[in-house]
């Protein structure tokens, strides 16, 4: 980030580039067939979404679909095999049953491909949910802030403040100009890393009307005032989003229009872009930021303008988003688990609670083995490490742990798959991934077929950031456990 940014220091107010007439049929005359196959909005029962869920277990939670406490998000399947994602309100948001019910049906009439749709809701007793579609690439914050293989390309962050632009302007057009709290985390992306606008932004909160944060530095001006959300409120959010792509930061706005006029544009640049844009590419997305971020609403532009100005500005239109995201189009067909889902995101909070709750069901004659040698008081002693190393991993003691299963597996006289993959994962707990990965291959050697092994030498590699090897161990992992399934 520290390296010394190309000369963009042209002023704001320069005219818009030249170039109105590059190739951009690919965006123009692109097929919104991703939208033909949804089935319709409907209503669900409490027990549909419950089996969806697995009773709304907390290994289904997804952490960044969009969406922060306290209402959360769930990842489920319905019986069609249909993935969705889930967003359950807490119960005082939407005390009007009647305008819960049509806000979610208005919102989904509406069918884009680029929104991640609704697909129906549920309205029982307490309960408000709402259905919409699962997007499987996490959420604009996750891949600009918070990246880990590399960071967002420049044509890459084009795409996204376009196809974002045409959501906007598709909302705008059906009479649905109001989003609420636009921000990265609202931009999730789909199986081939297209980026989409979360379609649960668009759903009014009846309560408290709170429709944006608390950091104010963030917030239109004039809700500020009023404390209303306006169409024009939302083009101030989505300058917001264009300060996001442009500096690969979450910077103020007023920050970044200090920045802009006393023309220390390279302050603002993300210095991972370099060599990859030119000046007048640079400073006409400043430019339009600043045109969103006016402190008078009507002179911000429209959806419609915004779109218009953002297409002669995309670069290679013909690769694939996955391409470009360095997202393995193979992925797209690999259906993870919640267990693979959280050893592909390295939420070993999760990955410690399914292991807790499966406990030692997969240790084939284990059980028979260790009550028969009870008798003895060496095996005792091995009992009694195991037990004391069971406790210390269910009260999250992971240092005891280590130290427990480890005089359990030094005896020898107890062969356990299930005690190598708890030690591994406190391993792992404990910053040490390299015996992590030796625990988990230890795990496949006496159990060649469990997958629990594969997906925790994948969090493993995850950790060790060995990004090729740690996605052929989730894949190993999910055919593993299909396999599993089948049988």
């Amino acid at each position: 980030m520290g390296c010394e940014y190309s000369k963009l220091t042209a002023c704001c107010s320069v005219s818009k580039s030249k170039g109105k007439s590059k190739e951009t049929s690919s965006f123009d005359n692109e097929k919104k067939s991703e939208t033909d196959g949804l089935i319709p909005f409907r209503e669900y029962t409490i027990e549909q979404l419950r089996i969806a869920t697995s009773g709304f277990a907390v290994e289904n939670i997804v952490s960044e679909h969009g969406e922060k406490a306290p209402n959360v998000v769930y990842r489920g399947k319905l019986e069609n095999q249909t993935q969705i994602a889930i967003k359950r309100f807490n119960r005082i948001a939407w005390p009007d049953t009647r305008q819960f019910l049509e806000e979610a049906k208005t919102v989904g009439q509406l069918r884009h491909h680029r929104l991640a749709n609704l697909l129906g809701c549920c309205c029982e007793g307490n309960e408000r949910l709402l259905v919409a579609e699962f997007m499987p690439n996490e959420t604009l914050a996750k891949h600009l802030f918070h990246w880990e293989s590399q960071p967002m390309k420049w044509a890459m962050r084009l795409r996204v403040a376009l196809y974002l632009s045409q959501a906007l302007e598709y909302c705008t057009s059906k009479g649905r100009a109001l989003y609420h709290d636009l921000n990265a985390y609202r931009v999730v992306f789909d199986n081939d890393a297209n980026p989409r606008l979360s379609c649960f932004g668009l759903m009014k909160n009846s309560r408290d009307g709170k429709s944006y944060s608390t950091n104010l530095a963030f917030t239109p001006p004039e809700y500020l005032r009023t404390g209303r959300v306006t169409a024009e409120s939302v083009i101030y959010s989505f300058g917001t989003l264009l300060l996001d792509l442009l500096s690969g930061k979450h910077i103020p706005p007023s920050h970044a229009l200090d920045l802009i006029r006393d023309r220390n544009i390279q302050m603002l640049m993300d210095s991972c872009l370099e060599g990859q844009l030119s000046n007048d590419e640079g400073t006409e997305l400043v430019r339009l930021a600043t045109r969103c971020l006016q402190y008078e609403p009507r002179e911000r532009p429209n959806p419609k303008s915004l779109v218009t100005a953002l297409i002669p500005l995309q670069k290679e239109t013909q690769v694939p988003s996955h391409e470009l995201m360095g997202i393995p189009h193979g992925s797209k067909a690999l259906t993870l688990s919640p267990l693979g889902e959280a050893c592909m995101r390295m939420d070993l909070t999760v990955i410690h609670e399914i292991l807790e709750k499966l406990g030692y069901k997969d240790d084939e004659g284990a059980a028979t083995e260790l009550s028969f040698q009870m008798w003895t008081v060496d095996m005792q002693d091995t009992l009694n490490s195991k037990k004391k190393g069971d406790s210390s991993f269910r009260h999250k003691d992971f240092i005891t742990s280590i130290e427990s299963y480890t005089q359990f597996i030094d005896v020898g006289s107890m062969i356990s798959p299930t005690i190598y993959a708890r030690r591994s994962l406190s391993y792992l707990m404990s910053d040490m991934p390299q015996e992590a990965l030796n625990d988990a291959v230890q795990a496949q050697v006496i159990s060649p077929v469990w997958h629990i092994a594969s997906y925790l030498q994948a969090a493993s590699f995850f950790a060790l950031r060995r990004e090729n090897e740690a996605q052929l161990a989730l894949k190993e992992g999910s055919i593993l456990e299909e396999k599993r399934m089948i049988a």
